[in-house]
């Protein structure tokens, strides 16, 4: 038996295995492998590797009715109680036919997965916000950081957005407070940053604008504008740097300190972008362990210091 789907623009670009995570649930990657080598999964019929980049109108062709069954069977919804989906509708920072901004908390996943069950796109599933629809995912944050999201309400708005921050056309500006004194007030990171798929190790490059908006000898409130959009990329810039965030657990570079602040203090404050000639701006305001964490620094901060 052979199913047939056509990729839709909101996953242009993602690799094979994501998207048949995404689509189907948490799959074991050897699952995926062990169908791909047998020819059970193809590309516009042509066999494809787990790292192949699917482009919109694709289409991918599924084998073999069993496994397309253990598949869906995989498929586990994270349920929210009332309580949760009014405290994530409490932070909805505005709500329009086209898409929802809201102030995401730290500690809770975009999408549901092997790591993490509770997530943003089955609580808003859930919620009266999205009766009528469901919620598109159109970009990523990091389980740890939080600020400014969009979730789109429609499938056009969603392939509009995920284009417009494809072509980097929305602009991102991130609040981090790192350890010590960043020795240049303003510039550019560039560089590669290095990931892997499976044992393959690929370089990307990346590129970030940065400006110090208070500094001390201890710690740095640093603003930051990604050009490009790599994985973990102001994380890892930061660690580059030898001024790792405050709570990152993953790049840390003060190897002397046992107590790692519990929130990751990367916040993503503001994202601006045009539609139609229509502007738009959405900013976040910090949270209260940030807050916290810019008083215990002796860190200053006002809003109008971000363009």
């Amino acid at each position: 038996m052979k199913n047939i789907f056509e990729i839709e623009e909101t996953f242009n670009d993602m690799r094979l295995d994501r998207w048949i995570r995404n689509k189907f649930g948490s799959v074991p990657q050897g699952l995926i492998e062990k169908n791909l080598r047998n020819g059970n999964i193809k590309i516009n019929k042509k066999r494809a590797k787990s790292s192949f980049k699917v482009k919109t109108n694709d289409k991918i062709y599924v084998f073999n009715f069993n496994f397309q069954n253990k598949l869906v069977q995989k498929k586990i919804k994270f349920k929210p109680t009332n309580e949760i989906i009014k405290e994530n509708e409490d932070l909805v920072i505005d709500n329009n036919e086209d898409f929802v901004v809201l102030n995401k908390s730290a500690g809770i996943a975009v999408q549901g997965g092997t790591k993490s069950k509770k997530n943003l796109v089955d609580i808003f599933t859930n919620s009266e916000i999205f009766d009528q629809t469901k919620p598109y995912s159109v970009h990523r944050l990091d389980k740890d950081t939080s600020g400014v999201f969009i979730l789109a309400k429609n499938r056009k708005s969603a392939q509009l957005l995920t284009t417009l921050f494809r072509l980097r056309k929305v602009y991102k500006t991130y609040l981090a407070i790192c350890h010590g004194e960043l020795e240049k007030d303003k510039g550019i990171w560039k560089g590669s940053l290095i990931r892997y798929e499976g044992k393959k190790q690929i370089s990307e490059k990346a590129e970030t604008i940065f400006s110090v908006i208070d500094k001390n000898s201890n710690s740095t409130l640093v603003q930051m504008k990604p050009i490009t959009g790599r994985k973990h990329q102001l994380r890892k810039q930061l660690f580059i740097e030898n001024h790792s965030i405050i709570g990152d657990k993953k790049y840390n570079s003060q190897k002397d300190n046992k107590s790692i602040n519990k929130n990751l203090m990367l916040h993503s404050y503001q994202i601006k972008f045009r539609i139609n000639e229509k502007k738009y701006t959405y900013r976040a305001s910090l949270p209260e362990y940030f807050k916290k964490m810019l008083k215990t620094k002796r860190l200053n901060f006002q809003d109008n210091l971000i363009d």
